[in-house]
Parts: structure tokens; C-alpha cells; sequence
């Protein structure tokens, strides 16, 4: 039986799946373990390099090959992949990144096992960008031994946990059927784990976050009212899964999503839309009198007021300063 079940969750990431199964298969530990590579019915080869894998090394690699895309952003695919899962813990990896630290996941089930009142660990990763930005660690010298579901909560969106970095406690046999529709999977499983006890921290930089045009994250369109509602049902379910106990932040943080969500594509020039999202922004967030006129100006005024409000405002300015 393995103590630890790493799951890599791809699709369609040909030129990235071989480096991230190797770099698992490069783990030293004093205990067994399973990869479960689960694929999200990639059509660029993914797939047949996964199968090829499992030639390779039966029993240790096994694809999880779906008949067809499951959605949500990989997210149905996760869920999915982690029924299979046998080990007391797993490991999470993205199919475009990879383990840089043949002791990762050593370390990891020894700080776990240690702390029984644990119920996942991560540790610092490495950003590289596909388009030539300087790579840089992800979290400085100043964080903590371990955080709590406090540390989670934030009026903006708080992250600090590159998925690569992560391993679980195998505990949560069903995930509410909320967490399905999210197509941002990171954010709730995160929330769902602190519930269940602290989250322990390594600072050894042990593996790569890579940014790139086929990664999950460039999948989040912050233009796009589809993908905002999304967002805004997510934290509405973590105020519920919370028991409101953060209701006044969360609530800022949904308003924050309305405010965006007037400069999607689908409510731009839709003024009477705009209207009730406005309405749904000030009864959330609670804007004082000059972020309220803001955005009163910015997103009910059409163009033509504007331009004649700000020829008003000028000749104004003029007849009083002479």
C-alpha cells in the first residue's frame, strides 16, 4: 500500500507531462508510492506519452484516462483522479510543472507525520515565465512555521501556495458539491483543508511553478462575466462552508468581483445592466461617499456626459480662478 498517492493533473501539455512524471520518479523516499497522472482527454499526444509511462513502469505510473473533457478547469478531473488515490497522503502537480528536490516528498511526510494536527503541508517554489520575465522564488524569508484558515482570508485573493508545493491528508472522502462547480480548485481546496487543522510550512525551494500559455491560471479571465460569476459564487459558498464567520471580508471581496464584472465584455456598454451590479457592489462593499461617486462616473455616465461633465468641470475651474 503507498503512503503517498502524487497526483498530476494535465491536459494537453505534450512538451511539459515527461518532465513533470520524471521528476516524481526521481523521489527518494523510505516509503512506496503511486503516481496517478490523470488526463483530461488531451488530443496532442499527452495522453500516448502517459501510456507509455505506464509500459514503463506498471504499477508505479497509472494513467487515469478520461472519455472525455471533464470541465471546470481540471477541476472534475482532480476529483476524479483522486478516487484512485490509496495513499495516506497525496501530492498535487500540475502536468506543466515539476519536483526540483529529489527529498520533497521526504520531507513533506516527515513534517506531517510529526504533526498530527496537520492537515496538509507545502513548502516555496520557483515562477518561471513562458514569455522570458525573470523567474523569482515565490514567498520571502518571512513567513510562518504554519498558517491557519484566517491566513486564507483576505478582502483581495490571497495565494501563496504554488500548487507543485502541496501534499494532503487523505481526509476528505466527498467534497461538498459546490467545490465541482468552481473552476478554480486551488482556492476552496485550500479553505476545506485549513478547516480540518493547521497548514505546515517548508521554506526548501522544491519545485517549479510554470507560467505558460497552457497552465490553468491562464485560463482566469478577469474580463469576462462568465468566469467573474464564478468567482462570486465561490466565495459565497466559502462564507456559507465558513458559517459566516468572516461574512464582513468575504463580502468585500465578492464586491470586488461586481466591480470587475462592470468592465467585462458583456456589461461594458450595458449601462441598465450595470445598474443592478452597481446596487449588488454598494451593498457589499460599503464605498465611501468618493469611491461610490467613482464609480457612479465611470461605469452609469456615458461617454457623451462624460465629455460634457468634464467641459463643465473645466469651465468651472476657469470662472473661478480668475
Amino acid at each position: 500500500m503507498p503512503k503517498v498517492s502524487v497526483l498530476i493533473i494535465t491536459y494537453n501539455q505534450h512538451k511539459f507531462i515527461r518532465q513533470a512524471i520524471d521528476s516524481v520518479l526521481a523521489q527518494q523516499t523510505t516509503f512506496p508510492f503511486e503516481i496517478l497522472v490523470g488526463d483530461d482527454f488531451s488530443s496532442d499526444g499527452t495522453r500516448e506519452i502517459i501510456q507509455e509511462y505506464e509500459r514503463q513502469h506498471p504499477g508505479l505510473v497509472k494513467g487515469v484516462l478520461h472519455p472525455h473533457n471533464m470541465g471546470k478547469n481540471g477541476g472534475i478531473n482532480f476529483l476524479e483522479t483522486l478516487k484512485r488515490a490509496e495513499g495516506e497522503y497525496y501530492a498535487l502537480i500540475d502536468g506543466d510543472d515539476y519536483l526540483t528536490d529529489v527529498s520533497k516528498l521526504q520531507k513533506q511526510v516527515d513534517l506531517l507525520d510529526a504533526h498530527p494536527d496537520y492537515s496538509m503541508a507545502f513548502h516555496n517554489a520557483l515562477i518561471t515565465y513562458e514569455d522570458g520575465s525573470p523567474s523569482h522564488v515565490l514567498n520571502g524569508p518571512d513567513m510562518k512555521a504554519f498558517y491557519t484558515v484566517e491566513d486564507l482570508i483576505g478582502e483581495e485573493e490571497i495565494w501563496f501556495m504554488a500548487t507543485s508545493s502541496t501534499m494532503y491528508r487523505n481526509s476528505i472522502k466527498e467534497y461538498p458539491s459546490w467545490f465541482r462547480e468552481s473552476v478554480s480548485g486551488d482556492i476552496p481546496r485550500l479553505i476545506l483543508k485549513a478547516k480540518m487543522g493547521n497548514i505546515g510550512y517548508i521554506p526548501d525551494v522544491m519545485s517549479v511553478y510554470r507560467k505558460n500559455s497552457n497552465g490553468t491560471s491562464f485560463s482566469d479571465r478577469y474580463d469576462d462575466a462568465v468566469f467573474l460569476k464564478n468567482r462570486i459564487d465561490m466565495y459565497s459558498n466559502i462564507n456559507r462552508e465558513l458559517d459566516y464567520q468572516y461574512d464582513g471580508i468575504l463580502k468585500r471581496n465578492i464586491a470586488r468581483y461586481y466591480r470587475m464584472m462592470m468592465n467585462s465584455r458583456q456589461f461594458r456598454t450595458s449601462y441598465l445592466a450595470k445598474l443592478r451590479l452597481v446596487s449588488q457592489y454598494y451593498s457589499l462593499a460599503k464605498p465611501n461617499w468618493t469611491d461610490l461617486k467613482s464609480v457612479v462616473y465611470d461605469h452609469l455616465t456615458p461617454p457623451v456626459l462624460q465629455r460634457a461633465y468634464g467641459t463643465l468641470a473645466i469651465s468651472l475651474h476657469r470662472i473661478l480662478n480668475n
